[in-house]
């Protein structure tokens, strides 16, 4: 048996943050990972992911503004500022970001499609300057790399086979048990697999997303940007890639071990003609298809809390890259101090039960 202090289970963007943040605290973490690095078959791999601000909800600007500090002070190759778009319904980001004090900008719908020509408006647009791309697997790379500098210990290869509750909590692996007072765990599409008869998880949702890279038309300037319409569309520039494009969260229901990385063919004829529609400055016959997971919450609120021993990180909805040191900073603050989590973070605890 190994005992540490902590043992992170999970080693995409959200497990590899929180190792970060407990090793730069100086406590003795394992982060355990199943696949290799860089691998594909989660949800924190690829070039591009949206960094924003934009969010007509105070508690997630709060979050954003401070993973945003944080990922400066990670430094490297992983945050772009190019900033971002909304159009659709704009109802309360302006007051939103104002109260937050990181004010954006409303201009009409000619004024950006001057300004912006590879896209299409017909509503005002909200304009942020702050928002930008993360690069996925740099970013991973980078919270490896600095909790590792700090003296964490990363086993890539190593999934946890079970967990076992008691005066310490047993992590079982095929190589070693680790024994530990705090294990957190953030393993996205499969939490439910290893914490379900553990943890009163709210119902988790996993669907295969099928966003895609388009060709580009012409090089012009191309911010982030969001279509806020009730089937959500997302997209962004990848440098050396195309320009990324998808609806938010409508894919279909997976396992995430029997995925075929496929795009379902109506899905992809539907976000087709959504670029033919709305995104002049790209071929929508000049597609390359991606394959990521969701694992959603019901309501698209975080799961981050504390079970007994159990820290759990679960649930992003398709919109938790942008937060990862934040939320990092959260799960260390759950695994070794008395903090509670933030009462719309809550798992479904039974009467009795506590958080502690």
């Amino acid at each position: 048996m190994t005992d540490v202090d902590v043992v992170v289970v999970g080693g995409g963007a959200m497990g590899s943050a929180a190792a970060w943040q407990l090793a730069v605290r100086g406590f003795e973490v394992v982060l355990l990972e199943r696949f290799s690095p860089g691998h594909a078959f989660g949800a924190s791999h690829g070039a591009s992911r949206i960094f924003r601000l934009v969010y007509g909800d105070p508690l997630y600007v709060g979050l954003a503004l401070e993973a945003s500090a944080l990922w400066r002070e990670l430094g490297g190759d992983v945050l772009t500022e190019t900033g971002g778009v909304d159009h659709g319904d704009l109802t309360g980001l302006a007051e939103s970001l104002e109260a937050a004090g990181s004010p954006g900008r409303l201009i009409t719908a000619d004024e950006a499609r001057a300004r912006w020509p590879g896209l299409r408006f017909d509503t005002d647009v909200f304009f942020h300057p702050r928002t930008g791309r993360l690069h996925a697997d740099n970013a991973v790379t980078k919270l490896q790399e600095a909790a590792t500098y700090h003296g964490a210990v990363v086993r890539h290869q190593e999934p946890a086979l079970s967990i076992k509750l008691g005066d310490k909590v047993e992590v079982r692996t095929a190589q070693d048990v680790y024994r530990a007072r705090r294990v957190v765990v953030a393993v996205g599409a499969w939490t439910t697999r290893l914490l379900g008869d553990l943890v009163p998880l709210p119902p988790l949702r996993v669907t295969q997303e099928q966003p895609a890279h388009f060709r580009p038309l012409h090089p012009g300037d191309w911010p982030a940007f969001i279509h806020r319409v009730p089937d959500g569309v997302y997209g962004m520039a990848t440098p050396g890639e195309g320009i990324k494009v998808g609806h938010h969260g409508s894919g279909p229901e997976v396992d995430p071990d029997r995925r075929d990385f496929t795009a379902e063919p109506g899905r992809f004829r539907a976000l087709r003609d959504y670029v033919r529609q709305w995104l002049p400055g790209v071929d929508a016959d000049a597609a390359t298809p991606i394959s990521c997971t969701y694992t959603s919450t019901p309501n698209s609120d975080f799961v981050l809390d504390r079970y007994g021993p159990l820290v759990v990180a679960a649930g992003f909805s398709g919109h938790g890259f942008k937060f990862v040191p934040a939320i990092g900073r959260v799960l260390a603050d759950l695994a070794t101090s008395d903090a509670l989590a933030d009462p719309r973070f809550r798992l479904s605890i039974p009467a009795g039960q506590g958080n502690s």
